[in-house]
């Protein structure tokens, strides 16, 4: 069996090619539908290999074949590792072509002993993974060039990103790069989380130098950070800092997990902030914050960025949480506060819970499906703290959600027709409670909260799903293949 995809890319073949060469390409283009963790990713195009994680403690390796090899034109990736390879007898050829109007059209020709029908979903995620990071990155390349984005020079600093043969060999490279971003170095804590990771992988790909700092034992590239006692050198040579590490806030409302969220978060952030303001060279602080700033019960309220705080646990401790960053504010360097609602990815959080209860027929709203849901798609999240690093006018709260807020029965509504499958069985309230608590079910899951971005509307942000409906066909794999 086989199947063969072209679509078109806005943007030169040289830029289409380098994008490809790039930390964190892979980690773009992988489904999150598909029951694969990208693991690690090809040093070289022309003859590396890729690392998926499967079930089952199985893994696909995907070797580069050299013979398939041509620097800005093709490259060939087949599945090497027992038992996938007999299963599959994976081929995948990518071809890049030089198309009308400075574009690119991709072909994908695989052969392999899977139905074609069954990869459509996931080539049809690609294509459109690919243009709109593409049309994401020229839209914040612009805005970083606009900016006034950390004038100090960076001498040595390596911004190309390029990882591999052939990277940058296309013809004649575009003048000037406008898909790059500048020459950035950027920390990040939480990078190995869901957001972490996509974030990562998309400055990676934009050409920036990503540093995560990791708790653990550091690998290549990686700094391990002590969250209570962090190397006075730790930024040393960084331009920006996201920190998106915390206890996950998802579990039961206990004494000793709320003490948990807090000590995570409040801390380890104003520490973090300490060292930021002592820095000489790094001057954003990018720090992740939550909707719950804003309380669970504001009904049909539309809070922005300047509506007042609310109540309750999740809006003390993200007002803290925000205040832990002043030592950072108060040294002159560019704090923004990403406020953040509902994350909707198809391989973590809500999504592939929402997805089993879809799948049985027992799909419906939370409670009596009145509550607002402030969502944001995953996709639409990273692009924004990117524009927070970028942007010299971007500073405080920003609300990091959909501009189209819905309604719990809308939200199971459109789950529903996304999934083809019954949305008309509501779980009430004391089924959150059984597992959050009382406290937890009533801040998280029947949270009432019609969270706008007012501060990005307002400076032209171009959100990629602004409809929740678009949001979910590409996370769950109902986008349409390309034929171009």
């Amino acid at each position: 069996m086989s199947l063969t995809t072209r679509h078109l890319v806005p943007a030169d073949r040289a830029a289409v090619w380098r994008w490809h060469t790039r930390s964190g390409a892979v980690e773009r283009l992988t489904p999150p539908f598909l029951p694969m963790t990208p693991l690690s990713q090809a040093s070289s195009l022309a003859d590396g290999t890729t690392v998926f994680g499967l079930p089952a403690g199985l893994r696909w390796e995907a070797r580069h074949d050299l013979s398939g090899f041509q620097p800005g034109r093709s490259f060939v990736d087949v599945c090497v590792s027992a038992p996938v390879r007999a299963l599959t007898q994976w081929r995948h050829l990518h071809r890049f072509a030089d198309a009308p109007e400075g574009n690119t059209r991709i072909t994908d020709e695989v052969t392999t002993r899977v139905p074609a029908r069954s990869l459509a979903p996931a080539f049809a995620y690609r294509q459109h993974q690919l243009v709109a990071d593409l049309e994401a990155l020229r839209r914040l390349a612009a805005i970083a060039r606009g900016g006034e984005i950390n004038d100090a020079a960076r001498a040595g600093v390596a911004g190309s990103g390029a990882v591999g043969a052939g990277a940058g060999t296309a013809d004649d490279a575009d003048a000037g790069r406008p898909l790059d971003l500048p020459a950035l170095t950027v920390a990040v804590t939480g990078s190995s989380g869901t957001v972490g990771r996509a974030l990562c992988a998309q400055l990676g790909t934009a050409g920036v130098r990503v540093v995560p700092l990791v708790r653990g034992e550091a690998g290549d590239g990686e700094r391990h950070w002590d969250p209570t006692d962090p190397d006075g050198h730790l930024l040393d040579d960084v331009d920006a800092l996201v920190h998106l590490a915390g206890e996950p806030i998802m579990g039961r409302f206990t004494d000793a997990h709320k003490a948990k969220l807090r000590d995570s978060r409040i801390g380890p952030t104003r520490r973090l902030a300490e060292l930021v303001a002592a820095s000489e060279r790094c001057d954003v602080m990018v720090c992740a914050s939550a909707v719950g700033w804003y309380g669970a019960d504001r009904g049909d309220e539309f809070l922005g960025e300047d509506s007042e705080p609310g109540d309750g646990f999740l809006a003390e401790l993200c007002a803290e949480w925000e205040a832990a960053c002043a030592p950072a504010r108060a040294a002159g360097k560019r704090v923004v506060n990403v406020r953040t609602g509902l994350v909707l990815s198809g391989g973590a959080g809500i999504l592939p819970l929402y997805r089993v209860l879809f799948n049985t027929g027992l799909g419906g709203a939370l409670g009596d499906g009145t509550a607002w849901l402030p969502w944001i798609a995953l996709d639409d999240l990273s692009d924004i703290y990117v524009r927070a690093i970028v942007d010299a006018a971007l500073a405080g709260p920003v609300n990091a959600s959909a501009p189209s807020p819905v309604r719990a029965a809308g939200f199971a509504k459109a789950l529903g027709r996304e999934m083809h499958r019954p949305s008309a069985f509501p779980v009430p309230g004391f089924g959150p409670a059984l597992l959050l608590g009382r406290e937890g079910a009533e801040e998280l899951a029947l949270a009432d909260q019609r969270v706008v971005p007012s501060r990005l509307e307002a400076a032209g942000h171009v959100f990629r799903y602004r409809e929740l409906a678009d949001a979910l066909a590409h996370e769950l794999g109902g986008e349409e293949l390309a034929d171009a």
